[in-house]
């Protein structure tokens, strides 16, 4: 007669199971957090390209040379040409949205498409048509409202700040982004970085 081992068929104990739970329970708060982390950059870094986006704007539509239309007399010399920072731009949408997206219209005269030549989102040559997480303005000589903390570089008279401020997660707590420039002797000098206050938020 052959003898069984009590031991042959012997299973998992209470304890060993609890302790694959646990490891499998902080696995996964891990895997959770680290999910809206990373949902919530991808959505701060639409702020931060069009954030960018603007200044490029900005810095283009200041080294465009202006002149103005005139008819010249014989041995006659035209005014100088200059350059200027576009004139301040509405923030689109007014307020920043509050956990959702924004559909900017593409009506003209709307949204992005106000301003002239010398004014506003034309000045810039920019525009947004898919939809944004963030409220984005364009302020010169001051700073954009609603924007807390930022650097005084574009509040100078000559200077210039574009901004962006959104409510991801809809708790009446904005986060905000900026970055500004200013002239200095003729040139226009851009900030090295964009300012960021509450980036999740």
């Amino acid at each position: 007669m052959r003898a069984f081992k009590r031991y042959d068929r012997r299973g998992f104990t209470l304890v060993e199971l609890m302790i694959v739970v646990a490891i499998i329970g902080v696995l996964a708060a891990l895997a959770i957090y680290g999910v809206r982390r990373y949902l919530a950059s991808a959505k701060t870094s639409e702020a931060k390209n069009t954030i960018g986006a603007i200044s490029r704007g900005a810095a283009a539509a200041y080294e465009r040379e202006t002149t103005s239309s005139e008819i010249l007399l014989v041995a006659g010399a035209s005014a100088a040409s200059s350059h200027a920072l576009c004139l301040s731009a509405p923030s689109v949408p007014a307020a920043p949205p509050a956990g959702t997206k924004y559909q900017p219209s593409t009506v003209p005269g709307q949204d992005f498409d106000t301003g002239d030549a010398l004014t506003g989102w034309k000045c810039l040559k920019f525009t947004l048509s898919q939809p944004v997480y963030f409220s984005y303005g364009y302020e010169m000589g001051g700073h954009v409202a609603g924007i807390t903390g930022a650097p005084a570089v574009g509040a100078a008279p000559d200077g210039f700040e574009a901004a962006a401020q959104g409510d991801l997660d809809n708790d009446g707590t904005p986060s905000g982004f900026a970055r500004g420039g200013t002239v200095l002797n003729g040139e226009l000098i851009l900030a090295t970085q964009i300012y960021i206050y509450d980036e999740y938020e």
